[in-house]
């Protein structure tokens, strides 16, 4: 069965620093576009970033370029999001996805993906 659980949320003062994990559950995970979204209350899921099944191509959001990395280990079926020099406006509930379809533009958008985690919270303080 095909599942997602993020992990490596938290309180973080602002200029510190998180490291997000995802470990994806199914049998053709490793062939999955992964990516990371961002949800605050009122607002849409926005992508935060995407990368592809080899980790060869990769996209970031404007907000979280110079910032965020992402990062995947197939061999164990898990997606990072490295954070650092946080913002007060990256506060929000952050999840992990994945499409089973090959990378594309139409992954900056929530409709391209199959499988959600269930979200995790992070909240950076002043």
């Amino acid at each position: 069965q095909e599942q997602l659980v993020e992990s490596g949320g938290g309180l973080v003062q602002a200029g510190g620093s998180l490291r997000l994990s995802c470990v994806a559950s199914g049998r053709t995970a490793s062939t999955w576009t992964m990516a990371w979204f961002r949800q605050t209350p009122g607002k849409e899921r926005e992508l935060v970033s995407a990368i592809s099944w080899n980790g060869g191509r990769t996209r970031y959001a404007d907000s979280v370029k110079g910032r965020f990395t992402i990062s995947r280990d197939n061999a164990k079926n898990t997606v990072y999001l490295e954070m650092n020099s946080l913002k007060l406006e990256d506060t929000a509930v952050y999840y992990c996805a994945a499409s089973i379809y090959s990378w594309g533009s139409y992954h900056d958008t929530s409709s391209s993906y199959t499988y959600w985690g269930q979200g995790t919270q992070i909240t950076v303080s002043s």
